[in-house]
């Protein structure tokens, strides 16, 4: 390969563990699996692990059931290693022979992730059933120095697990041997085996067992012609063995060579472990590697089609969640905080910032000012006095938010009965039982639990008032001034106010608001007045500029005031109806913005671009 092989490895061992870090999080949005695709076995058996200099070559004996594969193991291996059995689906388990160099167990471990290992002592111990993936192995002295040796359970065989196990083997392998019959050679399942197989670039031998050289001898052009066009496969050797049952207990059988077109039969037999043995162990250790990593990182049942999948299923989450934020998001007008309650903040801001005298004063002439004008009050909100501005707006606001949930929960039952599969199922158990009820009564709870004016809001207000007022020095300079003769006269100024505000047009919201603040002084007013806008010419607190002024300050505040209350209930919403399914849809739609998802498809980009180097 043109990357060396620890530049390889490194990079597949990013790619390892990002992948290992990223699948959890994938599977909890949704996304296909990845285990058992091609790929993924491919980089967890054969890439993975053998990304190294000193790996043996992997040979394995596969095909399908009762065509004599332990047999042909058995004639490689100089003993009768694996148990021969006329009965099929015999071996169950694969097992290993490897050289004395290459007997470590360390090492097998490695090159075998998804097996159990165990120390093969009887020709039968692969016999046996078990749950687990065992992978029986013992020395061989009679093998190649370099060369592992295995035989596998049946492609075909009707224990599904058989197939598993069999195609971790093939996943791990450099070299099949595979064998065939006229029976087998063109089974579906054994074709499909075999294609994986020519995917990944496999060495292939081709064995056709069972023959008859005399009658078979015209038609095995024509197996192996149709087993290469079915499979993609292109054999490196292809060799017939006649039916020999004696010759396969004894380890007599022959093996003739039919070269890889099948036309070319050799009369004298071959050594087939000489074969094996002559194999260019450099080149087809680099080929099988090569298959994998392009079988992993090119085409569209690679990496790629997995990182798609999560793509995809980011982008429902995604989905999901805006459906939720726009069904939840408060759009009905909110109702305005009453002109009483900003001016009182108004008032507190300045006098917060009276002298010591000034504010002992006023606060005493405030409340002597707030008793007489008591009867006006009642004139002005009705004969019974009985309307309250803060009840008031607190009544509207329940109604808005009677409306808001009620709306929301319609949206909500809707999603859960058209929305896609990622919220249907967590809406219905959200909207589940008495659902409704609880969530109104939970609702209007943490509503009970706000203000009318926070302290956020206050400090709103302040930054306002402090920001016009720098704005405006000379107006400022002069309420002080007039804030400080108004403490000399302030009952006459009060009651004059109060009842030039009786005779502005009903619903003005000077009118409404200097019936609440009688009792407060011409600078009080004109504070109000300066800082909000009225400018260095509304001082004198008169006519049409202070109407003017007073009401931009209303209409500001008020707005923002309502903007900030749909945020709480918004808020509200969000945590007692909804709960942490915002938050669960929002990390699903930020997937691919993770460390891992960025991390996986970078070194795939690398990789990929190494495979394309190394295939030019």
């Amino acid at each position: 390969m043109t990357a060396d092989f620890s530049t390889l490895a490194g990079l597949l061992c990013r790619l390892h563990e990002a992948l290992a870090a990223l699948e959890p999080a994938a599977a909890s949005i949704g996304a296909p699996p990845a285990a058992d695709a091609e790929w993924r076995q491919l980089l967890t058996h054969k890439l993975a692990p053998q990304t190294r200099g000193d790996v043996p070559l992997i040979v394995a004996v596969v095909g399908g059931t009762n065509i004599g594969k332990s047999a042909v193991f058995n004639q490689l291996a100089g003993d009768n290693a694996s148990a021969v059995s006329p009965l099929a689906a015999g071996t169950k388990h694969p097992v290993c022979l490897a050289p004395p160099g290459a007997a470590e167990e360390l090492l097998l471990r490695s090159l075998f992730p998804g097996f159990v290992l165990r120390a093969w002592g009887q020709a039968d111990d692969a016999l046996g059933a078990a749950e687990e993936h065992c992978l029986f192995w013992r020395t061989c002295a009679a093998l190649p120095p370099k060369l592992l040796l295995l035989d596998t359970p049946d492609v075909d065989s009707d224990a599904q697990v058989n197939w598993h196990r069999a195609d971790i083997v093939r996943q791990a392998s450099d070299v099949l041997l595979a064998v065939v019959t006229q029976q087998k050679y063109n089974d579906a399942a054994v074709k499909k085996f075999f294609r994986h197989a020519a995917a990944a670039d496999k060495a292939i031998v081709l064995v056709f067992n069972q023959v008859d050289l005399a009658l078979d001898r015209d038609v095995w052009p024509q197996w192996l012609d149709v087993f290469c066009r079915e499979t993609g496969a292109h054999p490196v050797f292809a060799c017939v063995v006649p039916y020999d049952r004696a010759g396969a207990v004894s380890r007599g059988l022959k093996f003739y060579s039919i070269g890889v077109d099948g036309r070319h039969f050799v009369e004298s037999p071959v050594d087939l472990r000489s074969e094996l043995s002559e194999l260019r162990y450099d080149e087809l250790k680099t080929r099988s590697l090569r298959g994998a990593l392009r079988q992993v990182v090119e085409g569209d049942d690679g990496v790629e089609s997995y990182f798609s999948d999560i793509r995809e299923a980011a982008r429902r989450f995604g989905e999901a969640r805006q459906a939720i934020v726009d069904a939840h998001r408060v759009t009905t007008a909110w109702p305005g905080l009453p002109a009483s309650v900003l001016v009182a903040e108004i008032q507190r801001w300045w006098d917060e910032r009276r002298g010591v005298w000034s504010k002992q004063i006023h606060g005493v002439y405030r409340s002597v000012g707030q008793a007489v004008m008591k009867p006006l009050s009642r004139l002005w909100n009705g004969a019974d006095g009985s309307s309250d501005p803060l009840e008031e707006f607190r009544r509207r606001e329940r109604a808005v938010i009677i409306e808001g949930v009620s709306r929301l929960l319609d949206e909500l039952d809707r999603l859960a009965e058209v929305g896609n599969e990622i919220l249907r199922p967590r809406l219905k158990a959200l909207l589940g039982g008495r659902a409704r009820a609880e969530t109104l009564r939970r609702i209007e709870a943490a509503y009970e639990k706000l203000p009318p004016v926070d302290e956020q809001f206050r400090g709103h207000i302040e930054v306002e008032l402090e920001k016009l007022q720098r704005e405006y020095p000379r107006a400022a300079s002069t309420l002080r001034s007039l804030d400080t003769a108004a403490a000399f006269a302030r009952p006459a100024v009060t009651v004059s106010l109060a009842l030039t505000g009786i005779f502005l047009p009903a619903g003005d919201v000077l009118g409404q608001t200097l019936v609440h603040v009688a009792g407060q002084t011409a600078g009080e007013i004109a504070t109000a007045v300066v800082v909000t806008g009225g400018g260095e010419a509304a001082v004198g607190a008169a006519g049409s500029g202070l109407k003017h002024a007073a009401g931009q300050l209303f209409r500001r505040l008020q707005a923002e005031h309502a903007r900030r209350r749909a945020e709480q209930l918004t808020a509200i919403f969000e945590r007692e109806l909804l709960g942490s399914l915002l938050d669960e849809l929002a990390r699903g739609a930020a997937l691919t913005e993770s460390a891992s998802f960025r991390e996986a498809t970078e070194t795939t980009n690398v990789l990929r671009r190494l495979a394309a180097a190394d295939h030019r």
